[in-house]
């Protein structure tokens, strides 16, 4: 799977290849559908399937303001984008000079000038161009004269509901995984660099390995059941605390995951961490004697979750 820019002339051998398009943060079954559909195409037409995505997402540079809200990394989709099938991750920095191109110029200098498309897919709610002056109706016209044939995926529903990233921030920000798992096929995981902390947890006889949220969506704070990746391909099971850790002062946003039966050293290392069960809120313990009581039975309870995960 090979990364590229896309300001940047793509490869030859990736030239004249059917391109998703569209942003894919979570890569949700939505997305999983406009991906699929690219990458069966390329492989009929003996085609490169890429797969084209924004960063940072194009709300980040219109608001940057708004609270973090991210569902993956660019590293997680790559990993996603190869799993599904795709020959290459195109990544359009989202910046003023793309946001000034208005459909028919990003049609023409990017889809066409700078990765050849023969074929794009995208979602129906798909839009681009300055002002958003491009729809799935705009890119087909454009395709016809441009050159490049388009497919557009309809919405994928589940429970009645269209899937959408936004509902799984909303499952995620009310304390139900699972929920935003099943939207997404895979538990909503968190990837980051182990950090040095404060050793509580070491202190408590439940050492941590510190992550911190970066621009993550913050999903409920508490305490959940993980599940962890390792660096060595190991997968650990265990129970983490999501939140400001409010029984020790100063309050520090962390994600804190201890898992069972490791021991060893997770510094300086990227892990990913899945959530798959909100166990409780946070809470303040008036001594550490309760706290240390409260994480063993956190403990069991994330056990009991795991098991019928």
């Amino acid at each position: 799977m090979e990364r590229l820019d896309g300001a940047v002339a793509v490869p030859s051998h990736l030239r004249g290849g059917i391109v998703a398009l569209g942003n894919f943060d979570g890569f949700h079954r939505g997305h999983q559908a406009v991906v699929g559909r690219a990458v069966t195409r390329a492989r009929a037409e003996g085609r490169p399937a890429i797969v084209a995505t924004f960063d940072p997402h194009p709300m980040r540079y219109f608001k940057p303001d708004t609270p973090a809200f991210r569902l993956t990394t660019l590293d997680q989709r790559q990993r996603l984008f190869a799993e599904a099938g795709a020959d290459a991750m195109l990544v359009f920095g989202f910046d003023a000079a793309l946001a000034g191109l208005s459909a028919r110029e990003f049609a023409d200098q990017r889809l066409i000038g700078l990765i050849g498309a023969g074929g794009v897919v995208t979602g129906a709610d798909f839009t681009f161009g300055k002002g958003r002056d491009g729809d799935v109706t705009v890119l087909a016209a454009l395709g016809k004269v441009l050159g490049f044939s388009t497919d557009t995926i309809q919405p994928i529903t589940d429970g009645g509901e269209t899937i959408s990233s936004s509902r799984i921030r909303d499952a995620l920000q009310s304390g139900k995984p699972r929920e935003a798992a099943a939207l997404l096929t895979r538990p909503f995981a968190i990837q980051g660099v182990v950090e040095p902390g404060a050793k509580l947890g070491r202190e408590l006889g439940f050492p941590t390995a510190n992550l911190s949220l970066g621009n993550y969506l913050r999903p409920r704070y508490g305490i959940y059941a993980v599940r962890g990746h390792l660096p060595d391909g190991r997968t650990v099971d265990g129970v983490a605390n999501l939140g400001i850790r409010p029984s020790f002062d100063p309050p520090v946003e962390l994600l804190e995951p201890y898992f069972f039966d490791f021991s060893g050293d997770l510094y300086g290392q990227t892990i990913e961490v899945e959530l798959i069960e909100f166990l409780r809120d946070e809470a303040k313990f008036d001594s550490l004697d309760a706290l240390k009581a409260q994480i063993a039975a956190d403990c069991e309870a994330a056990k009991a979750a795991l098991r019928i995960s």
